[in-house]
C-alpha cells in the first residue's frame, strides 16, 4: 500500500479542558483530515483494497462517510455515487457535488438511503462502501491510535480515550488500535446524544436493538442500529467501554465552547465526545469510581464533521433553545 488518503493529524494539548478535569487533555484533531473527519482513514483503506479496478463506488451517508468516499474516489479516478437521506443539509449535498460525486436523495433516514445504495451496487456493479460496519474500515481507523501512541511515547498510556458513537465504526477502530498498542487496560468513554443512542440502548438491553427513530439533532450519529462488533466490544472488559449519554443541548454547548476556546468548529456528533469534559461527566465517572481519581492524561478523538457551518450552528441554536 503505497499511498494513504488520510493525513497524520496533530495531537494537541487543550489548556482549557485540562483545567476543567484536572489532568492533561489531548485532542486528536481528526477534523483536519482532507474530507473533514476521521472517516477518510477507514474508507480510504477500504477503497484501496476493494475499489482499484471498480466501475465506481456507492456509499450511503448523511455526511462524513459520503465526503470521505467522494474524496477517495476522486483521488483514485473512479466515479462516486453518494445516497443521502432527506435529513441531510443542503450544505452536505453541495460539498459532495464539489468533490465530483453524483448525489441522490432517498428516504428519510440513513437506513433508507443504505437500502438504495445496496440495490445500486447490485444492479450497476458498483463497489459498496459501508459507512461504519466493515473490518477494513476498522483497520483503517485504528491508525489514529497508532499515531497517538507514537506521540505519547513508549510506555505512556492515557487514563481514558473519549469518542462519539454513531454506528460504531470509530469505536471498533479505536478498540482495535488500543489492542495493538497494548492499551487494553485503558477505558473508553463512548458518548452518544439522547435520541441517537443505538449503542447505549443495546448496552441497556444486553443485545443489539434498533431504535424506532432518530430524534437527536446530531444527525451524523444517526444510525438506528449499532454494528454488532461495537456491541460485542461493549460487552468485554478489555478495554472497558463506558457508554454514556448527553443531551442535544449539552452537545451544542460543547460545540460552541470548543469554537470559542480552541477556535475550531465541529459538528454536533463530535460535540457529544467533547461534552464528556465540558458537562462534568468525567468528574462524575471519577466520583462513581468508574474512572481513576488520579487520572492519567485523557485523549479526546475530535472526529470533526463536514456538515456544519455558521448558518447550521445558528439553526441548531434556534431549534434547541425552544
Amino acid at each position: 500500500m503505497s499511498e494513504h488518503f488520510h493525513v497524520n493529524t496533530p495531537l494537541l494539548e487543550s489548556i482549557n479542558m485540562s483545567k476543567l478535569v484536572g489532568t492533561t487533555v489531548y485532542l486528536k484533531m481528526e477534523n483536519s483530515q482532507p474530507s473533514g473527519s476521521f472517516k477518510i482513514r477507514g474508507i480510504g483503506h477500504l477503497c484501496q483494497q476493494l475499489a482499484a479496478q471498480s466501475k465506481g463506488v456507492v456509499c450511503s451517508s448523511g455526511g462524513n462517510a459520503g465526503m470521505a468516499a467522494a474524496y477517495t474516489a476522486r483521488k483514485m479516478g473512479v466515479p462516486a455515487t453518494i445516497i443521502v437521506p432527506s435529513s441531510s443539509p443542503q450544505l452536505v449535498v453541495q460539498r459532495l457535488q464539489d468533490q465530483g460525486a453524483t448525489v441522490k436523495i432517498i428516504g428519510k433516514v440513513w437506513d433508507d438511503a443504505n437500502a438504495e445504495a445496496l440495490r445500486l451496487a447490485e444492479s450497476d456493479g458498483l463497489t459498496y462502501v459501508p459507512p461504519f460496519d466493515h473490518p477494513l474500515l476498522w483497520q483503517g481507523h485504528s491508525s489514529m491510535i497508532t499515531e497517538v501512541a507514537a506521540c505519547l511515547g513508549p510506555g505512556v498510556k492515557p487514563g481514558a480515550v473519549l469518542l462519539s458513537v454513531g454506528g460504531g465504526g470509530l469505536l471498533c477502530g479505536v478498540v482495535q488500535g488500543m489492542k495493538e498498542a497494548g492499551w487494553t487496560d485503558v477505558p473508553v468513554v463512548a458518548m452518544e446524544t439522547a435520541g441517537a443512542d443505538c449503542l447505549n440502548a443495546a448496552v441497556k438491553a444486553g443485545r443489539v436493538v434498533t431504535l424506532d427513530d432518530i430524534t437527536s439533532e446530531a444527525k451524523c450519529l444517526g444510525a438506528k442500529t449499532v454494528c454488532r462488533q461495537a456491541f460485542q466490544y461493549s460487552q468485554s472488559s478489555q478495554p472497558a467501554i463506558i457508554s454514556e449519554l448527553v443531551t442535544d443541548q449539552q452537545a451544542l454547548h460543547a460545540v460552541k465552547t470548543f469554537l470559542d476556546e480552541e477556535r475550531v468548529l465541529v459538528e454536533m456528533a463530535c460535540g457529544a465526545a467533547l461534552a464528556a469534559v465540558y458537562s462534568g461527566l468525567i468528574t462524575r465517572l471519577q466520583n462513581e469510581g468508574r474512572l481513576q481519581s488520579d487520572l492519567r492524561p485523557l485523549v479526546v478523538i475530535v472526529c470533526g464533521g463536514s456538515s456544519i457551518n455558521m448558518e447550521q450552528l445558528a439553526e441548531l441554536t434556534r431549534k434547541l433553545q425552544r
